[in-house]
């Protein structure tokens, strides 16, 4: 496989970029049976940590991907290295009970860690940047931030977190719209096309064998498991679903537990040093603390990135950038001059807890999916708890998939409606405070 360094944000060949973009990998397609120890689907982070994994391993490993490295979520999320989940510890703690809730928080971090190690190990150039900070618009959200607060510094003895205040906020984020917030010191960001092929190249040089244009029709679970890939048979002694928003399609059973929405984000033209530091001074990745969220960060080459809300309706929007930009202006009025040429998006997958879901298919065939906006730290714990199970190890998992979790309401022509009238609830609550 190889690898280029990226002339923009992202490689070529994405219907959903606009502007200057540079090229992604070349792995060739499936074209033969193959056997092997583990079959992975998915290039995104978690098929490549799973396969990584393994290979480091010894386990002779392949992995396929319907598209190319990066194409799904791993390759269109804002970049941000979130501590925790999208649930308080207390609300994880009511749900799989105080053990294994505090169990949960230390697989976390170990994610957030494996992250940070993987870039520094294989030398992988994302433009790793650290903090993290939860803006609040309303006085709930101060009160909501001081709960998380207590939270993850009393509660699980985290001592990365500060409470913002308004002179706190403004110090970090020029923006007259956030009256305080929380600051996570061990939270951070990246680039996340830069980082999946990193990963993808490690991958490779650890003997993993990639096959991008290698789309998977057919599942069998076994014994032995294996896929129909391109026509051709896959067969192996494990297989590691790793497809998220688009499993459904291959295997029905998971059709439900996630639902695929779709997100977009745009970028500024270059603001240089000054203009960069005039709107994030320490250089943080922000997201407010609304439902439907604004979430943005600085690139290394000085560009704003900026993602807001998804559209959970299944229908194209007429124009998601202009409704970016104007989001992005309510944030930061100073860039009413200043272009955004770049946007890209598509889909991610959530589920109705926020919270990620992995699973076994089968004696020997593993998901994990639904990882819900914060996939950054979590698919590389959910990965290896996935190779752990394959190599006879199966404590993580299974702590992870304690975690409960409901099928979307209402079928397959229902659901998507049902989410979209809640969301609307969701929105309405976030503009009144």
């Amino acid at each position: 496989m190889s690898t280029a360094t990226l002339a923009s944000l992202h490689p070529a060949g994405w219907p959903w970029v606009y502007g200057d973009v540079g090229v992604g990998s070349t792995c060739q397609a499936l074209d033969r049976d193959v056997t092997c120890d583990v079959a992975v689907l998915g290039g995104g982070y978690t098929g490549l940590h799973a396969a990584l994994d393994l290979a480091e391993a010894g386990l002779d490993t392949v992995l396929v991907e319907a598209q190319h490295i990066g194409f799904g979520a791993s390759g269109r999320n804002g970049g941000q290295l979130v501590t925790g989940y999208n649930r308080s510890m207390a609300e994880v703690a009511r749900l799989v009970g105080p053990e294994a809730a505090r169990r949960l928080w230390q697989i976390a971090e170990a994610g957030k860690a494996l992250v940070l190690e993987r870039i520094r190990y294989h030398d992988i150039d994302c433009g790793l940047g650290r903090g993290y900070v939860s803006a609040a618009l309303h006085r709930r959200h101060l009160r909501e931030a001081r709960h998380w607060y207590e939270d993850w510094v009393i509660g699980q003895a985290y001592p990365s977190l500060e409470l913002l205040d308004r002179d706190g906020i403004w110090a970090r984020v020029r923006s007259p719209r956030y009256i305080g917030g929380l600051l996570d010191r061990d939270g951070g960001h990246l680039d996340p096309v830069r980082f999946v092929h990193g990963l993808a190249a490690a991958a490779t040089r650890a003997g993993v064998r990639i096959h991008e244009r290698s789309l998977a029709t057919v599942l069998d679970t076994g014994p032995p498991p294996g896929l129909t890939v391109n026509g051709h048979r896959v067969t192996a002694r494990w297989v590691i679903l790793a497809g998220n928003a688009f499993l459904g399609r291959l295997v029905r059973s998971l059709d439900g537990w996630v639902m695929p929405v779709t997100t977009h984000i745009i970028a500024t033209e270059r603001l240089g040093e000054s203009g960069s530091r005039d709107l994030l001074p320490l250089g943080d990745a922000v997201a407010d603390m609304n439902h439907i969220l604004d979430y943005f960060r600085l690139t290394p080459d000085t560009r704003l990135v900026f993602g807001s809300g998804a559209n959970y309706s299944g229908r194209s929007s007429p124009d998601p950038a202009a409704g970016l930009r104007r989001q992005l202006l309510r944030v930061f009025p100073q860039l009413a001059e200043v272009l955004t040429p770049h946007l890209w998006g598509g889909e991610v997958a959530i589920t109705i807890n926020r919270l990620p879901r992995l699973a076994r298919l089968g004696p020997r065939v593993l998901c994990a999916h639904g990882f819900s906006g914060q996939g950054l730290a979590l698919t590389a714990i959910a990965a290896r708890a996935m190779a752990d199970v394959v190599r006879g190890t199966e404590e993580r998992f299974d702590v992870l998939a304690r975690l409960p979790h409901q099928q979307f309401p209402g079928g397959r022509h229902l659901r998507r409606p049902l989410l979209t009238l809640s969301m609307l609830w969701f929105r309405l609550r976030d503009l009144l405070g």
